[in-house]
């Protein structure tokens, strides 16, 4: 058995060697220096909807952007796929994080050609809202289109009803934003299945949903 000297020295030689470091692009390390708090929090979205998706073979994650916190979604799901329009993001995602796991696709979800095969789970997160509300249609019948009939779809948005504490930034951005029961409606459209749940920092609940700083909604089943 090792002794507790040991065990520390082996855990300083990762310092040194051993280990292969990563470096975060630029996205990410803008996130920490300037909120390291809603960097955690952030985090821990990806975290509740891999737990979800615990057992998946397959998922599309839509605005993967660099593909760093796409890596959670490696801990619980057999192969994940990340798409998102923005160039620069998907050829850092692929240079840094692909692996026999992992790939990343630049295109608009709404506009790409579907994959060649449907997908397990199909996960969207701080996206929706940037979509405009007459293209919110265009935006799901997409998710859907690569989704097979068990398929599970997660949806995490900012709650409009705390629209009132977020920054100039986020305003200007977050175009069209839902409360729990339009974003319910929405979902139940879509899948046989939905269940609603809120988000306060890094704890997710099912409390009054008025209170909810976020949402997400998870469907199952498509109709």
């Amino acid at each position: 058995m090792d002794t507790s000297k040991e065990i520390w020295d082996k855990a300083l030689s990762y310092i040194t060697n051993g280990v292969e470091e990563i470096t975060l692009p630029g996205f990410e390390s803008d996130e920490i220096t300037g909120d390291f708090k809603h960097f955690m929090i952030s985090l821990s979205r990806y975290k509740f909807a891999g737990k979800m998706l615990d057992g998946k073979k397959s998922l599309l994650e839509v605005g993967c952007n660099t593909g760093f916190k796409t890596m959670m979604f490696s801990q619980f799901v057999d192969t994940v796929t990340g798409v998102d329009y923005e160039e620069e993001a998907v050829a850092c995602a692929n240079k840094r994080f692909s692996s026999s796991k992992r790939k990343y696709i630049c295109a608009d979800v709404m506009d790409m050609e579907p994959l060649k095969e449907k997908v397990d789970a199909v996960v969207a997160l701080d996206v929706i809202e940037h979509i405009a509300k007459e293209d919110e249609k265009k935006f799901m019948d997409s998710l859907v289109l690569n989704l097979n009939k068990e398929g599970v779809c997660i949806i995490g948005t900012p709650n409009i009803s705390a629209s009132a504490y977020q920054s100039e930034e986020s305003r200007m951005s977050h175009i069209n934003l839902y409360s729990h029961e339009r974003l319910k409606g929405l979902m139940c459209g879509y899948f046989h299945n939905v269940f609603m749940f809120g988000m306060n920092d890094e704890v997710v609940h099912t409390g009054f949903p008025s209170m909810a700083h976020y949402l997400f909604a998870v469907g199952a089943g498509v109709k």
